[in-house]
Parts: structure tokens; C-alpha cells; sequence
């Protein structure tokens, strides 16, 4: 019975120094997945809105695919 308790405090003292010890790389990670997320979101509005552009005025086909080239890129980074 109290092997059983023990065994399981060590479980969770094991447990914590394994969260506190990867938490920083977690963090960073993190960080970068997040800034990877704007990025790609601010290209692929500029994308929209250069395809928007492009589609009120003569060079429409190439409005089309930069248009819809941003709107999957932004909705892809919306995920």
C-alpha cells in the first residue's frame, strides 16, 4: 500500500519536472507557429486585396488566381 503511494508521487514529480523542463521549447515553438500563422494571414489578405484589384480593372485573369491564392493561404492560416 504504500509502495503504491510512493511509486505514484514519483509518478507525478516526474511528471512536473518534465512539464517545467519543456516549457521554454514549448513557449518558443509556440511563438513561431503563431508568427508563421500571422505571416502567411497578412500575405494572403495582401493577395486578396491585389486580387481585387486586379479583377476591377483590364487584367482580370490574373485577378482571378491571386484572389483565390489569397483566399486559401488566409483561410489555410485560419485554421
Amino acid at each position: 500500500m504504500v509502495l503504491h503511494g510512493l511509486g505514484r508521487a514519483i509518478l507525478v514529480a516526474l511528471s512536473v519536472a518534465w512539464f517545467v523542463v519543456t516549457l521554454p521549447f514549448r513557449l518558443v515553438f509556440w511563438t513561431i507557429a503563431l508568427l508563421g500563422r500571422l505571416t502567411g494571414l497578412a500575405i494572403g489578405f495582401a493577395l486578396m486585396v491585389a486580387g481585387a484589384f486586379f479583377l476591377a480593372g483590364p487584367f482580370f485573369l490574373l485577378g482571378i488566381p491571386l484572389f483565390l491564392f489569397g483566399l486559401f493561404l488566409t483561410l489555410r492560416c485560419l485554421d
